[in-house]
């Protein structure tokens, strides 16, 4: 029987689907370090499981479609420390950022409708993309020039009757890159003079380094009416499978008109909300920690990198990723032999081909993402066996 055209033209995801590989070298007795997914080691706040652990209604009921009152009303003060003045009502609850990136699409665009977004950018926005039946029309970002945003001659140039949005994620996933207050607004400026919408996904705010400063899209309020913010939970406090996020603008049409997805699928899950909810009430010295462990790790790798012969990469300013390209020729079949057939005192390593990243067929087939979320130690480690397993496949090849 055959399947539907929709879900031929999806494509399995890189980060995840070496996974049987992985499965396979585990019960062979190796050792393998995941830098291929952005699963913190990030202990989880313990005022969000005492939330769970103390969590004692007699039933887990429906909710309310808009999200846990008590969570959309603890959020504006969480904002404002980011220089945001929102609203309870401006502000959707959804089942972690992918619903929200997902609600946008089908709020904004009808089938063949097209969304311009830097590549490489977070590959399952291609899946969220053909489950709302959306082109993404991608503008290269290129690691030579550290993945800054490209001119925005070459955003305008790709603007048709058919385009609705630009979509920008920032801090980056996968490459790191902070936009800066300056982008930002001279791509609102372009958006308004076609009249399209700018998505921010910011999703990592919280981390970036060196002084960099993080600028929300929610603060340039004169824009408010073209605005869409995209955010989450799972990174931030380090809890990835409770699924909360958030959909955030002052555009009142545009959240009418999410709210009937949100409907129709209910409500977001009850037991997350509350546990998101605690989350907001935790110490500040917990992320100001947090994002001093990620950039010490960052500065670790990027170093640990420099003495790998002939790979290329650079520091990143914030999120927890970097690509690297690699010195072969099909960085998945790599990946695949580092799993499948390679070991390094019974240890080895999982990247993220980064290919499938990219829009554009044939960019980025060198290329991997690597996730700094294990401590400095499995770092090394993890290192150790790409130099040595880029060694190895080497001499395979030879």
């Amino acid at each position: 029987m055959k399947m539907s055209n929709r879900i031929s033209s999806f494509q399995a995801s890189p980060i995840r689907r070496l996974s049987p590989h992985a499965r396979s070298a585990v019960k062979r007795g190796i050792t393998v370090y995941h830098l291929n997914i952005g699963q913190p080691d990030i202990k989880t706040p313990q005022v969000v499981l005492e939330a769970i652990h103390n969590y004692n209604e007699p039933i887990i009921a429906y909710g309310s479609s808009e999200g846990y009152e008590r969570l959309r009303n603890a959020l504006p003060a969480y904002y404002a420390t980011y220089g945001v003045d929102i609203k309870p009502e401006e502000i959707l609850i959804t089942t972690g950022g992918s619903e929200a990136l997902l609600f946008t699409f089908m709020t904004l665009c009808d089938p063949g409708d097209q969304i311009i977004i830097p590549e490489p950018f977070y590959t399952n926005v291609s899946s969220f993309a053909h489950t709302a039946m959306v082109e993404l029309v991608p503008v290269t970002s290129r690691l030579e020039d550290a993945f800054a945003l490209p001119p925005m001659e070459d955003l305008e140039k790709l603007i048709n009757p058919k385009t609705k949005a630009i979509l920008l994620c920032s801090p980056n996933n996968p490459t790191g890159h902070v936009y800066s207050r300056e982008d930002l607004e001279k791509t609102l400026r372009l958006c308004e003079k076609h009249d399209i919408f700018l998505v921010v996904d910011e999703v990592y705010r919280e981390f970036c380094y060196d002084g960099e400063q993080f600028t929300s899209i929610l603060t340039f309020e004169e824009y408010a009416d073209r605005v869409v913010c995209v955010d989450s939970f799972s990174k931030r406090y380090s809890m990835c499978g409770a699924r909360v996020g958030t959909l955030v603008t002052r555009n009142k049409e545009f959240l009418n008109h999410t709210l009937k997805l949100a409907q129709a699928r209910l409500c977001p899950p009850d037991i997350e909300q509350i546990a998101a909810t605690a989350a907001l009430g935790t110490d500040p010295s917990y992320l100001i920690e947090v994002k001093k462990e990620y950039e010490s790790r960052r500065d670790f790798l990027v170093e640990a990198l420099k003495k790998v012969e002939g790979v290329k990469t650079i520091k990143p300013k914030g999120a927890f990723y970097l690509i690297v390209e690699l010195p072969v020729e099909d960085a998945e079949d790599f990946a695949t032999f580092l799993l499948r057939d390679f070991d390094l005192n019974g240890e080895t390593v999982m990247v993220a081909p980064a290919e499938d990243f990219y829009a554009t067929k044939g960019i980025g087939r060198r290329q991997v993402r690597l996730a700094y979320v294990l401590n400095k130690e499995h770092l090394g480690k993890a290192v150790a066996c790409l130099a040595a397993g880029l060694k190895a496949y080497a001499e395979k090849g030879a």
